[in-house]
């Protein structure tokens, strides 16, 4: 007894020990994020500045704070900028007398799709009507950076660095054979012929409509690309399509031959170059982005107007959604709330989706007429607006594309696996079940009756013609005529505007135009949905995410995520409607 008293004695001293110092660890940690942090950080601009932007990461549609953690420090929170933050400091910066021009860092260049690059590339076509100067230089340049480059006064390259220019194309990855080889039988059902969501799964190579979808699409996003280049650098666009085709850039030298690289010059060099811009005799003060959105005054006008900023942001999900996805509920309570504030006059909804769930996306597409029966209701589309992110957005008063978004793809699939033979013949594991009627059970470990097959197929065809009767009530048309254009097939927001899938061409800011307008104000605020979490919130989720990371980051990247796109859609055993894949342009 006397042990027994001594170990719980023991145990009891150990628990409040452990509890004493996991509110010390949990105290010093909140310390250290807290002093991390500081959204109110003001950064002081000198005379003579020059903007540096440097886009070397996936810039998302609206800036916010990401933890940031390694196993062997303490975490931290960093601010990452958005689209909406760097097309509004270019602005800024345009009229800020601090700023004497831009600095383009073009090394490791990413940002995103074209549509993104469209949007900061417009916002630097009018900052050069200041008069400032625009400077651009990378190590290596690759195709997308030189998009946005084209649009600077002078292009430099470092002397050993290279610039492609090889054109645009897609490589899609089919997995028939490793099922046929696993024994997993795909029960597939869609409605839409160049629905191509199921191909990777039912076929070796793209059917004859979905290289035709695609080709269309790719030429249309690359004629635009070519056209802007061209009005930019003054090489004719045929001329840029043969040194493409031909490959003609093979050198640092061959760029600038061709006219497109102004001169080859290492960093010191355009250091020189600047100082001499800015005459300036003291060293040259670079002000990066993340650090010169601190600067930037409110130059909000005073008045109680708003418009609302809804973002409707990633996969089309069952559940509630978050900053990366769009749920059953974190989009329509946006709505609701932008619907029933009394100050917010017109609501604009970001959309950048490539679809999901037709259920949540039926749900939201009520909300969405609800609310543009009492005030102007304007879909801004991104990169993507396909399927699921056409459905939520037909319904709108107008939609605004960019010239690259790929929109439609309005067609519906369902995809469910049978692994039975894989199970039985691969593994060795059987299964064997009990069931008051002969259709109780829809399992993934048998194949479908000739009835659950029909009921499946039934449901399909039955949310097409929901959608297509959506599109058909909110864009004016006829079931026939978006029956002709739907069918699945995806469309350059070029292509989508002239078959009336969109209205008009432009960016956030045009959609926030034609909102006023049609609200009839002048001055406004804008107020952004959903709220995002805060710091502390997000650092919850830190750790599980940091151990993700980490496995993520394990080489032969490129392979296994290969292997998880294809887990990832063997989990699509609902009916969706949305893209198969991410489609990444090469």
């Amino acid at each position: 007894m006397k042990q027994f008293f001594k170990f719980t004695f023991a145990s009891i001293v150990g628990f409040f020990i452990s509890i004493f110092l996991l509110f010390v660890i949990f105290f010093l940690f909140s310390f250290a994020l807290v002093s991390s942090i500081d959204t109110t950080e003001s950064v002081s601009i000198s005379n003579n500045s020059v903007l540096e932007l440097e886009l070397d990461y996936l810039v998302p549609e609206r800036s916010s704070y990401e933890p940031i953690v390694s196993f062997s420090i303490m975490p931290s929170i960093d601010k990452t900028l958005g689209l909406n933050d760097i097309t509004k400091l270019i602005t800024y910066a345009k009229e800020d007398s601090k700023i004497e021009g831009i600095y383009l860092n073009l090394n490791n260049f990413e940002v995103g799709g074209l549509s993104k690059i469209n949007t900061i590339r417009r916002a630097l076509v009018d900052f050069k009507t200041s008069n400032k100067f625009i400077i651009a230089h990378g190590n290596t340049i690759n195709e997308k950076a030189y998009f946005l480059a084209s649009v600077a006064d002078s292009i430099y390259l470092t002397p050993t660095g290279n610039l492609e220019f090889n054109g645009f194309g897609f490589e899609l990855t089919f997995f028939k054979n490793i099922l046929d080889k696993l024994e997993i039988e795909t029960q597939i059902f869609q409605y839409g012929k160049f629905k191509s969501a199921t191909e990777p799964y039912r076929l070796e190579k793209m059917s004859s409509e979905n290289r035709e979808q695609l080709s269309k699409y790719l030429n249309s996003v690359y004629s635009d690309y070519i056209s802007n280049i061209s009005s930019s650098t003054d090489i004719d666009e045929n001329r840029l399509k043969d040194i493409s085709d031909n490959l003609e850039i093979t050198s640092a030298e061959a760029a600038v031959d061709l006219g497109f690289i102004n001169q080859l010059l290492y960093n010191d060099q355009i250091d020189s170059l600047i100082q001499k811009k800015i005459n300036s005799y003291s060293k040259i003060k670079y002000v990066k982005a993340e650090k010169y959105i601190y600067s930037i005054e409110n130059l909000s006008p005073a008045t109680t107007n708003r418009i609302a900023v809804i973002y409707a942001i990633g996969e089309i999900i069952n559940s509630r959604g978050d900053e990366y996805s769009i749920g059953t509920e974190n989009i329509i309570e946006s709505i609701r709330k932008a619907k029933e504030n009394k100050r917010i006059k017109a609501i604009v909804m970001r959309v950048n989706s490539p679809g999901g769930s037709p259920l949540t996306s039926d749900m939201i597409w009520r909300e969405i007429e609800l609310a543009a029966n009492v005030k102007p209701f304007i879909v801004s589309m991104g990169d993507l607006a396909a399927s699921g992110g056409y459905y939520i957005s037909c319904s709108a008063d107008k939609i605004v594309a960019e010239p690259t978004t790929l929109a439609g793809s309005i067609g519906v699939y369902g995809m469910i696996p049978n692994t039975n033979k894989f199970f039985n013949n691969k593994i060795g594991i059987t299964f064997d079940r009990v069931e008051t009627n002969k259709n109780s059970i829809i399992s993934l470990a048998s194949p479908l009756s000739p009835q659950q097959k029909y009921l499946f197929q039934k449901q399909v065809d039955d949310i097409y013609f929901d959608f297509v009767n959506r599109v058909s009530m909110g864009r004016n048309m006829t079931f026939e005529e978006v029956d002709e254009i739907a069918q699945g097939r995806i469309w350059s927001g070029i292509d989508a505007k002239k078959i009336g899938l969109v209205d008009t061409l432009g960016g956030l800011d045009l959609a926030l135009s034609i909102a006023a307008e049609n609200a009839g104000i002048t001055e406004y605020k804008t107020v952004e949905y959903p709220t995002q979490k805060e710091a502390f919130e997000k650092i919850m989720d830190l750790f599980s995410s940091e151990i993700k990371n980490s496995i993520n980051n394990v080489t032969f990247e490129q392979p296994l995520n290969q292997i998880h796109k294809l887990a990832e859609a063997l989990k699509y055993t609902g009916i969706q409607a949305r893209l198969p894949f991410e489609y990444v342009i090469y």
